[in-house]
């Protein structure tokens, strides 16, 4: 099994790289399932950019920054799509500012593919669309892991 590891970047601490460390080596440990880490995908496109920081690019260079924008949404959908059983979305304040974990959620659903969101805000604050995309909704990541270890274990 592969779990994609859905949730902002481009507006998230650290890249959103900390949550998505920690459930891989759980997922690796507890369930051996493979992961697919759109921020580890993200830097390897980034790393072929001759920029220190490409997201200056938005104002500077916008045609550029656009195409490897593009790349990196084609290795994402295409993951989501080709490469993986199942998401796993950190849903927190930094979401809002973004639109890729919205997508991601979108087709995750549309292909019948598990979505397990854990929501860092009130309910209410979780848009209808996206809370009927998730199949299940938890308040933290031990709740998350209980239901994941009931589900493959």
């Amino acid at each position: 099994m592969i779990a994609y590891l859905s949730g902002p970047i481009e507006n998230a601490h650290n890249d959103g790289a900390d949550w998505r460390q920690g459930i891989t080596e759980w997922l690796e440990t507890e369930l051996n399932h493979k992961v697919f880490n759109p921020v580890i995908e993200t830097k390897s496109i980034i790393e072929h950019q001759n920029t220190s920081d490409f997201r200056r690019m938005k104002k500077t260079n916008p045609d550029e920054y656009k195409k490897i924008i593009r790349k990196i949404i084609k290795v994402d959908l295409d993951a989501v799509v080709n490469k993986s059983d199942y998401l796993i979305v950190k849903w927190d304040e930094s979401v809002f500012r973004g639109g890729g974990t919205h997508g991601e959620i979108t087709m995750a659903y549309w292909l019948r593919k598990p979505v397990y969101l854990v929501n860092e805000l009130p309910l209410e604050d979780i848009s209808s669309w996206i809370f009927s995309c998730s199949s299940y909704v938890f308040n933290n990541f031990d709740d998350l892991k209980s239901k994941l270890k009931k589900l493959y274990s």
